[in-house]
């Protein structure tokens, strides 16, 4: 395998506050609290305050949800145990609970917290870092989740279910199962003999990454939420975080930047089996959009004492109850997720959280053998894949000629003639000049169209060499973006079993590059 790194900005795929981040201009310093270097993770350390009573609650709670699956690998056993000791951080990403694992990037971010969690363990020997994947199970956007894409071709379950989508039944996901081209038994286990969603996942990933250590959580459940309810009281009686991130999304947009999530008044959803939906106050009453369902603030007040798993936080707030869970350092996200925590900084300080690391994660392109084999074929570097298809193809072109194909030189030469016929009349008759020039610009466009006319016969010569390049590009580029995109886990790793090493071999967190694997 064949390993090379561009900067991020190369790949012309990320937004200006991702790549200006990266470059650590002054403009964003005041949106996060440390830069994701080995070095800062010292103070990050110092910083983070976790209680024994929230180390507890967190690891009663996951020995619960682990003792779900039929067992546990030694990794994950020792990690769960790692993390009942105050010495025990860990670095998370999480994520929707998308399908056969939706697109590649899913797999990306938990490989960069797995390795990131390693090079802090080497960094850091006196402490233990934990790799943890926080599942999205309470989002309730299932049309995001529910399909992949696989060898080119999209799956999509169908089920008429609502509300969270971890709760959701898994048995209506066997027609879809049985349409794919050929068998895939991790997968068929994880939808059929687990009940739910949020069950088949946390079995999934155990399974392609328990070797690694990676734990798994599923905030939906009511002893968790139990530490969200000073959160959840402020929402409903004073709306802080509202205000709070409204002016630093001010901020960022008067430096230029595109905010990424808009606050509600109460950044909270009613929760319920079969039911998400926002919680607003109307009246004097809190109500629950899209039902009859009332409250009176004592009512509403009372139900979160009592209950609190019947709120559910929303982009907003679920970092702030992510964080409050966990011994954190470090959040790792993509593109979007870095833009929405560069929104949140001021709201975990009201609660007095610290705000962790935010990592980028890892992103790559990986390339076949046999699309690899193509791209030398055409003369082309990895590298070189990344500029638009006329750049692509004007670069393969001129490998196959000597000169450009443009008549530049000659326009120039006929532009000098002209030139001297120029003065010639203006010694003899200075009336001539404008036919002079008007001939000299007749000339320039016949030339200008015999130049077209020449390219697209060039185009025609080489229309076997476009067709390749350009279903060469379409494959590494699905609809025009970066594969990861797009691409499902299994259409590499159906060809190549070792796709998850590679990636953990190849990932480098702290290099914060884009990476690109070729197969050799």
């Amino acid at each position: 395998m064949k390993i090379s790194q561009i900067d991020y900005s190369a790949t012309h795929a990320f937004s200006p506050l991702v790549t200006d981040y990266l470059q650590q201009k002054n403009n964003l310093a005041s949106f996060y609290h440390r830069f994701p270097t080995l070095e800062n993770f010292q103070l990050q350390i110092s910083e983070k305050q976790f209680t024994p009573e929230q180390r507890t609650l967190l690891c009663e709670e996951l020995e619960r949800q682990y003792a779900l699956l039929p067992e546990v690998q030694a990794g994950v056993r020792k990690n769960l145990d790692l993390l009942k000791q105050p010495n025990t951080f860990t670095i998370t990403t999480g994520h929707q609970l998308s399908i056969f694992t939706g697109p590649l990037y899913f797999i990306y971010k938990i490989i960069t917290a797995i390795k990131t969690a390693q090079q802090l363990q080497q960094q850091y020997p006196d402490y233990n870092f934990v790799p943890v994947y926080w599942m999205a199970t309470e989002d309730h956007d299932f049309a995001e989740i529910n399909h992949f894409t696989l060898f080119g071709k999209t799956y999509t379950w169908e089920t008429d279910q609502k509300g969270a989508v971890g709760r959701f039944k898994t048995d209506s996901i066997s027609s879809l199962i049985k349409s794919l081209p050929e068998s895939y038994p991790l997968f068929e286990k994880a939808y059929t003999e687990f009940g739910t969603l949020s069950a088949a996942t946390r079995f999934l990933a155990h399974e392609l990454f328990g070797e690694f250590g990676l734990i798994s959580i599923d905030g939906d459940a009511p002893a968790l939420k139990k530490a969200l309810q000073p959160v959840v009281k402020n929402e409903l009686l004073e709306q802080t975080t509202f205000k709070l991130v409204n002016a630093t999304t001010e901020k960022l947009a008067a430096a230029g930047y595109k905010t990424q999530v808009t606050p509600r008044e109460i950044n909270l959803f009613y929760l319920d089996n079969g039911l998400r939906e926002r919680l607003v106050l109307k009246e004097g009453r809190y109500q629950v959009l899209n039902t009859d369902l009332s409250f009176s603030q004592e009512e509403i007040l009372h139900l979160a004492e009592t209950q609190p798993e019947k709120f559910s936080p929303n982009v907003i707030l679920r970092p702030l109850y992510e964080e409050i869970l966990l011994p954190n350092l470090c959040y790792i996200g993509g593109g979007a997720e870095v833009a929405y925590w560069f929104q949140l900084k001021e709201v975990f300080q009201f609660f007095k959280v610290p705000f962790p690391v935010i990592m980028l994660r890892n992103s790559g392109l990986y390339i076949a053998k046999n699309q690899a084999t193509r791209m030398h074929k055409l003369n082309l570097q990895a590298t070189d894949l990344f500029q638009d298809l006329p750049a692509l193809k004007k670069q393969v072109t001129a490998t196959y000629q000597e000169k450009e194909l443009n008549l530049e030189e000659e326009r120039k030469q006929v532009e000098a003639v002209f030139a001297g016929i120029e003065k010639l009349v203006a010694t003899i008759d200075p009336t001539l000049s404008r036919t002079v020039a008007a001939e000299a610009q007749k000339t320039h466009n016949s030339l200008m169209v015999l130049e077209k006319k020449i390219v697209k016969a060039n185009d025609t010569k080489y229309e076997t060499i476009y067709n390749q390049l350009t279903s060469l590009r379409d494959k590494l580029f699905p609809n025009g973006t970066l594969q990861e995109r797009v691409e499902n886990l299994l259409t590499y790793q159906t060809n190549n079993s070792e796709f998850i090493r590679d990636l953990y071999e190849a990932f480098e967190p702290f290099a914060a590059k884009f990476t690109i694997l070729e197969e050799e």
